[in-house]
């Protein structure tokens, strides 16, 4: 049976973390969820925790000392879904922004349309975010269309944080490559992802803005994004893609 695990980080996240487990669970699907929580202040682990009394074998818990950044996150999830057999690995936020009935679009594109990874996205039909400030809007697209300029990538969202990838492109991208830390992370992975060979399809998604707790956004997220994409192109020059095997 082919196994969908979820990795959620989490930073103070008390308001919605028990709200997303249960309706991730409550899908279609049986996906998994590990929740990498970095240390939260407001107690979102111990939340977890209690839940996993009544979801035993569904719910799992990485709990790390400190904020260490998004990136280093999703990689160490990366790695703890590799070593536990998961086909399907999925990025997704804790507070609402991604709707988890789309898990079941990003799932069916993958196990069943044969994509090698399905992304949530924000662009591929206009421009389909709720709540957000114009000014936040208008920074997260063109962030998206200066990607695409610099890289080549036909990618409409390229910084979209709701993903799902197959195994093989976990197995095939080496970790100690990945260099970005932030929410350059998640263009660095798409990007690696489209040099490797592998076939990255949008879904279309409404973006809801949280309605509960504290953002994490901030201009500084963006800045980091956009002064490395440079060096990113620069050095992909010199590195040498395997491509996918077919079958």
């Amino acid at each position: 049976m082919e196994k969908d695990l979820v990795i959620i980080p989490t930073y103070n996240e008390k308001e919605n973390v028990e709200k997303m487990i249960r309706k991730v669970f409550s899908l279609k699907t049986p996906f998994e969820i590990l929740i990498i929580d970095d240390n939260s202040p407001d107690k979102t682990a111990e939340i977890v925790k209690k839940l996993q009394k009544e979801f035993p074998d569904k719910l799992h818990i990485m709990e790390r000392s400190g904020k260490l950044g998004l990136g280093t996150a999703y990689l160490s999830g990366f790695k703890w879904a590799l070593d536990h057999g998961a086909d399907y690995i999925y990025e997704m936020d804790c507070d609402f922004s991604h709707n988890p009935k789309d898990l079941e679009k990003l799932h069916n594109a993958c196990a069943k349309n044969n994509a090698d990874a399905a992304i949530g996205s924000r662009y591929i039909k206009g421009i389909n975010v709720v709540y957000w400030p114009l000014g936040r809007v208008l920074m997260s697209y063109f962030a998206s269309v200066y990607v695409r300029l610099v890289t080549g990538m036909k990618i409409m969202d390229t910084t979209a944080g709701f993903v799902c990838y197959r195994r093989k492109i976990l197995e095939t991208i080496d970790f100690k490559k990945i260099k970005m830390k932030g929410y350059g992370f998640q263009i660095e992975m798409k990007f690696t992802a489209w040099k490797h060979g592998f076939n990255i399809v949008e879904i279309p998604i409404i973006f809801m803005d949280r309605q509960q707790g504290t953002s994490k956004m901030s201009g500084g997220i963006f800045t980091e994004a956009f002064t490395e994409i440079p060096g990113l192109k620069i050095r992909s020059w010199f590195r040498k893609y395997k491509q996918p095997n077919k079958k």
